[in-house]
């Protein structure tokens, strides 16, 4: 021990020991000589020389016996070891010691307030250095700690700086700490600060939890501290009410407000998760170790902006779903109850209440200019949609009510696009909105339950003018809702077309027929269900009449129609009725008008000449010609649908055009059978068509139902140039005709062009009378091949030897008649029973025709035999009945007498 040692000397061993870490050593050295040591050379000493690895708890006593000052009052009895020195002379200590480069307690940016405090400049700078250089940050709390209520400087600083930093490193994401020391960390910006220690906080999704948690433990103590405020008469802050209060401004609290409304726009959730975990700057986890308070107008300047950022960015969630809805909801609830407003219903519990939105101050809000404050400014003053009060929150919920009931029935809508439609209230917009709204709840919606069409109902009045009418109860008041540009009754069309489609035609009728107060007029109503069941027509795919669209829009029209709007005597009930009917009809038939493509009904609601597809059915169904008379009624029930005269509505009205139009639809659709049968060589059917319906439909029918029939004598020419071949069809039936086939069938044909010369136009008789020359040739030649053959038989049977007949051989003087069979044939050859009924037939039509006049003729010889016998004659009158009798008569023995030769009788001179 040295007895007296020097100044240098006990500098130097202090040096020593702290370097060794001889914590006791430097204690007892300390108290021995306090008056060289003094508390800041000790503390520089321990600054510099004490290793930053040797944990705190190991030296953290000395610290305190340097706060308390007890080193000048105890005695330490311990001997110092002073070996390290002996050696050493008083001027070499001397030299040394200038030698040495003590750190001072303070640095380059300590705060002005502890420049007299060396302990906490000791404590501070100690905490810096042994992050720097041993990166012991979790050390530091066992150094700071005991000191917290040495100075208020350590207090906060421990809270605002150490804390948030240790948190983010080493208990909340140790896997992902920050590379910034504590020093650095310190002298970041608040901006830069802040984006550190909320770098981690979301980015994994199991964390987000914790969202809350990382706002409350460090935002929360990082801004208890002087240094994030910036004070100014130059800076002022705009309150709630316009006015200003002392210019206090947290760049650092903008930049989390920042941060949350980025977040929303990016990962919504994350913003969510922030406001309803985190109540605000109130909200702060100080871990315990201080109880710490802002000032009254920085704590109301950090919840009123915190309030602004929240409503922002329920504007900014681009997410439509009802998750993200409910995010914003529970949002609105979170600020309303932080701004002591009546608490917030949940958007289910809202959908079903409706409640009107009826704030005396929405005017001012609700118009086009504030629309771009849904995207620009959304944290500035000035921006009327984010300020904390109670019509912006109000605003903000009814908004979030009208997107999630749009949502909700599959309408995906935001709150930023349920604002535009009802700030900007383009009426385009909103029909749009609404027809997909009400389509949707069509289609998604069960078919069954009354009640949920019922709510559907009121959530479109709703949105129409939020409640307001209901709310007011005034009919002339009117708030503009998502769909405020809209008349009430398009939308009570709408429905009601929904209802329809959805078979809710009890509920339909209960509402817009029953009830005392109609929606919707009768005029309106009729066209409105006519409409909705060519809807159902035009989207059914089946044409069968008790299935799919079409048993549909038979319920609406027919089964379930509205008594007293529509009945079954209605011309469009009727109308639809024929449809219905003729598209029954088709569906009995194979059908394929494109290829791989079946046959829809709306097909032939739109089809330019829907009489056209009963040529597909001929052609597509084999043998379906013979089923003319349901085509036929297909055809005419096409002429009552209006499916003629879409092009000229006005003429469809009229009955003498309807019966015009069934008459040429009738003739086309012989004539197609007639080409159909021709087509599969059913001669006999096709001639049975020609001879039986349009002979006599176009013979008998007036020249003004004849305009425009071009089909018929199409038809009949087609028929009578058909020419018989192997594939022809046999006739099953014969009758009185000629059992020679070839001249039947030539008879047939020079029938069917006489039909088709008779109702031809004048310009094409040349083109048919060129046919009839040519088959009246080929009959006349088959007659007389016919007349050979028949005259070969008779000859051979005559020259033949036949059992029991008399001998061959002539008699002596008997002589054979040299005349030819064809001059016995021009004589005596009696006519075929087809040839006998044709001359009777002409015969009885000349007699049949003078009977006129053979009866004026007897009536004028009376006349005049009475004139000149004066009171009659005894000649006996000639009865009407009597002249009737003769024609007859005398048409048949003229006939049949000419037949066999006789000489006529005159029955007149019998009578006589």
């Amino acid at each position: 021990m040295i007895p007296h040692p020097s100044a240098p000397r006990i500098v130097l061993l202090a040096v020593h020991l702290a370097a060794k870490s001889n914590i006791d050593g430097l204690t007892a050295l300390a108290t021995q000589h306090n008056k060289v040591l003094r508390q800041d050379l000790l503390l520089r000493i321990l600054l510099t020389c004490l290793p930053e690895t040797l944990p705190p708890s190991q030296y953290i006593s000395l610290i305190q016996r340097i706060e308390s000052g007890s080193l000048e009052t105890d005695v330490d009895p311990r001997d110092v070891d002073w070996s390290s020195v002996e050696d050493i002379t008083d001027d070499e200590a001397a030299r040394k010691v200038r030698k040495l480069r003590l750190l001072p307690l303070a640095w380059e940016s300590a705060p002005a307030d502890i420049s007299e405090d060396p302990l906490s400049l000791f404590l501070i700078h100690r905490a810096y250095r042994v992050d720097e250089e041993a990166g012991l940050l979790a050390q530091l709390p066992d150094l700071i700690v005991p000191f917290l209520d040495h100075s208020p400087c350590v207090r906060t600083w421990m809270v605002s700086v150490l804390l948030p930093l240790l948190r983010r490193n080493h208990e909340y994401y140790p896997r992902h700490p920050a590379t910034q020391t504590l020093s650095a960390f310190d002298r970041m910006s608040d901006q830069a600060a802040v984006d550190l220690l909320l770098s981690q906080t979301g980015a994994p999704q199991d964390v987000l939890p914790h969202v809350g948690r990382d706002l409350r433990g460090l935002i929360g103590p990082w801004l208890y501290n002087d240094a994030r405020w910036e004070r100014g008469t130059e800076r002022r802050r705009p309150e709630e009410n316009g006015q200003v209060a002392d210019g206090t401004i947290c760049p650092g609290w903008e930049r989390v407000l920042e941060w949350i409304i980025t977040q929303a726009s990016k990962s919504w959730m994350i913003a969510v998760k922030a406001v309803d975990q985190w109540d605000g700057p109130g909200d702060v986890d100080l871990g315990g170790y201080a109880s710490m308070w802002l000032e009254e107008g920085e704590q109301e300047y950090l919840e009123q902006r915190y309030a602004r950022a929240a409503l922002a960015s329920a504007y900014l969630i681009p997410e439509a779903s009802v998750e993200a809805l409910a995010g914003v909801n529970s949002i609105i609830a979170k600020i309303m109850a932080l701004l002591d407003q009546d608490p917030c219903p949940t958007l289910q519990v809202a959908s079903s209440l409706l409640p009107p939105f009826t704030d005396p101050n929405a005017e001012r809000l609700l118009c086009a200019k504030n629309a771009t404050y849904m995207r620009n400014d959304l944290l500035a003053e000035s921006n009327v949609l984010t300020a904390p009060n109670e019509t912006s929150t109000q605003l903000l919920h009814t908004l979030a009510l009208s997107a999630f009931i749009l949502t909700k029935a599959g309408v995906p809508c935001t709150i930023r696009r349920a604002g535009e439609l009802a700030f900007l209230q383009d009426e385009r917009e909103q029909r749009a909105e609404a027809t997909k709204f009400i389509h949707s709840l069509r289609n998604n919606g069960p078919k069954g339950d009354d009640k949920y069409w019922i709510r559907a109902r009121n959530e479109l009045l709703w949105l129409l003018d939020w409640g307001a009418e209901e709310g007011l109860g005034s009919p002339d008041v009117r708030t503009r809702g998502v769909f405020g540009q809209l008349k009430k009754e398009f939308l009570e069309v709408e429905c009601l077309k929904a209802f329809l489609s959805s078979t809710r035609y009890s509920l339909a009728r209960s509402i817009y027929e029953d009830a005392p107060e109609k929606p919707l007029d009768s005029q309106l109503l009729r066209e409105t269900i006519v409409s909705a069941a060519m809807n159902a027509y035009d989207n059914a795919s089946n044409p069968h009449r008790g299935r799919g669209g079409l048993l549909k829009c038979d319920d609406i029209v027919r089964i379930h129609a509205f008594p007293a709007t529509l009945g079954e005597l209605h011309p469009a009930s009727k109308r639809i009725e024929a449809l219905l009917s003729a598209t029954h009809a088709l569906s009995e038939y194979r059908l394929i008008l494109k290829k791989g493509e079946p046959f829809t009904p709306v097909v032939l609601r739109v089809h330019a000449d829907p009489i056209s597809i009963i040529g597909k059915v001929l052609e597509q169904n084999p043998k379906s010609y013979t089923r003319i008379q349901d085509f036929l009624e297909i055809g005419a029930n096409m002429v009552d649908a209006g499916l003629l005269a879409h092009d000229k509505p006005e003429q469809s009205k009229s009955g003498a055009r309807r019966a015009w139009q069934r008459s040429i639809v009738d003739k086309r659709i012989t004539a197609m059978c007639i080409d159909a049968a021709l087509m599969e060589d059913d001669f006999e059917t096709a001639y049975s068509f020609v001879v039986n319906r349009l002979a006599t439909t176009s013979g008998s029918a007036p020249q003004a139902e004849s305009e425009g029939d071009d089909y018929s004598w199409k038809a009949a020419l087609q028929a009578g140039k058909y020419r018989r071949t192997s594939r022809t069809v046999r006739p099953t039936h014969i009758g009185t005709a000629s059992g020679n086939l070839d001249i039947r069938h030539l008879e047939q044909r020079m029938e069917c062009l006489a039909t088709a010369l008779r109702v031809a136009p004048p310009a094409t008789l040349q083109e048919i009378l060129n046919v009839f020359r040519k088959c009246e040739e080929e009959l006349n030649a088959a007659i007389k091949a016919e007349e050979a053959r028949e005259s070969a038989w008779d000859d051979q049977g005559d020259l033949q030897a036949m059992p029991g007949a008399f001998s061959s051989t002539v008699p002596a003087g008997v002589v054979r008649s040299t005349k030819t069979r064809s001059t016995r044939h021009v004589e005596e050859a009696p006519m075929s029973l087809f040839d006998l009924s044709r001359a009777s037939m002409a015969r009885a039509q000349r007699n049949l025709t003078a009977l006129s006049s053979l009866q004026r003729n007897e009536t004028a010889r009376s006349d005049e035999a009475h004139g000149e016998t004066g009171d009659g004659s005894d000649q006996p009158r000639v009865r009407k009945r009597d002249q009737l009798r003769d024609a007859a008569v005398g048409t048949l023995a003229s006939g049949v007498g000419w037949l066999i030769g006789a000489q006529p009788v005159d029955r007149t001179s019998e009578r006589s």
